[in-house]
């Protein structure tokens, strides 16, 4: 039997040397490059000098690098670095669609992604489609001939959803659709392009850097992907501009060498307090756990080897409510009241009210989201008994248990 794609493995299997024999590829300081023939210089702008640097806003060293080990670790044929997220995901999609044409969505996404799509493609008379990601019949209903995205959060955000990516994938490709796949919440743990998907984006300031003290995202995707929204003439990135600096580019590379580990202890510390909340009979969400809709599917399609990741979220019924828990539990140091996610240190914030508040109320609700729902990014903390004994006794102290 061939053996199963290991990501981690793949990343530790790119040698990168810089060009004096450095163990870390030297960082690019030069926002342009210079070309020994003018004839070099001409091919380079058509994108026919190969192994050539134009000019840092189209490729440089650092970005090329980083590049390099995020393809290795999706198992694509090559990637692209941005300056967030948001840049990524824009970037895919306005590159693949036009006036006229129709995108699939799902409901339970990232307040930002919902904007953009929901709102900002008005602008280019692109139509979107939201649906429930886990409802595989009204996704079949929902693609059209002209249906040229269909988009995805491998683990929804905040609603810690499971895409079924195989599936999703078949009807993509029966409609000549392109699957995208937002797999911020869970690398390592997924490999969405194994598993069908033709782009996958993501938000590397959260879990792949992992330190909170940087804004990054990448594409995933085909080398001809690449290249197109990288074309001097017609491509996304190279024409709106979402470059990452190269010197964070190269902290973000050095920090993928330590992502394994990460994700395990993210993972193993959140396994835990779902663990200990299901024997208090707190109402919370975590796919691993045997009473998550998805999680047999997230089994199946896992790398298991990581973990079911470090996002779990508790929904104490009301923000009025979720306000003091969140207050108390950045006073006793359970973590920080903060948005975002993927830092060493637990994070927490309500998504009704934060990450998820340019969803319209109206619509947080048909898709199930509890005004009390407090999402939580499980750090990497030594002594996880610790920590949740400090969450229970927030919840204690307010009444809430």
């Amino acid at each position: 039997m061939a053996k199963k794609f290991d990501p981690a493995t793949a990343v530790q299997n790119v040698n990168q040397f810089g060009e004096f024999g450095g163990v870390n590829p030297s960082i690019t300081d030069s926002a342009t490059f210079t070309f020994l023939s003018e004839k070099t210089m001409i091919d380079a702008f058509h994108g026919e000098a190969e192994g050539c640097f134009l000019y840092s806003r189209h490729w440089n060293p650092s970005n090329k690098y980083l590049a390099d080990a995020l393809a290795a670790m999706e198992g694509t044929e090559s990637a692209w670095v941005t300056a967030s997220g948001m840049g990524a995901i824009t970037t895919a999609i306005l590159q693949l669609c036009d006036t006229g044409d129709h995108v699939v969505t799902s409901v339970t996404t990232y307040g930002g992604t919902f904007a953009f799509l929901k709102n900002y493609l008005k602008k280019f008379k692109i139509d979107v489609t939201f649906v429930n990601i886990t409802d595989l019949e009204s996704v079949r209903k929902a693609l059209r001939p002209n249906t040229k995205v269909l988009y995805t959060e491998t683990m929804t955000n905040p609603m810690l959803q499971i895409s079924n990516l195989p599936e999703l994938a078949k009807m993509t490709r029966n409609n000549g659709t392109k699957l995208v796949v937002d797999n911020t919440f869970t690398p390592m743990i997924f490999s969405p392009f194994k598993l069908g998907a033709d782009i996958v984006v993501y938000s590397m300031t959260k879990f792949i850097n992992g330190k909170n003290d940087c804004v990054a995202g990448a594409i995933c995707a085909s080398q001809e992907f690449i290249n197109d929204i990288s074309d001097v003439n017609t491509g996304t990135a190279m024409l709106l501009g979402p470059v990452l600096d190269p010197l964070r580019s190269s902290s973000i590379l050095k920090n993928l060498g330590t992502l394994h580990i990460r994700m395990q202890k993210h993972s193993e510390n959140a396994m835990y307090l779902a663990e200990r909340f299901k024997e208090i009979d707190l109402k919370f969400i975590y796919p691993g756990m045997p009473e998550h809709p998805e999680y047999e599917l997230m089994r199946e399609l896992m790398n298991e080897d990581y973990g079911y990741g470090g996002m779990i979220a508790i929904d104490v019924e009301t923000a009025e409510k979720a306000a003091p828990f969140m207050e108390v539990m950045q006073e006793k140091g359970v973590g920080y009241h903060a948005v975002s996610l993927g830092y060493f240190k637990t994070l927490f914030s309500n998504s009704g009210k934060s990450t998820s508040s340019e969803v319209p109320v109206d619509i947080q609700k048909e898709m199930g989201l509890s005004p009390g729902l407090v999402r939580f990014s499980v750090g990497l903390d030594n002594d996880i008994e610790r920590t949740y004994e400090m969450i229970k006794s927030c919840l204690f102290e307010l009444k809430y248990i």
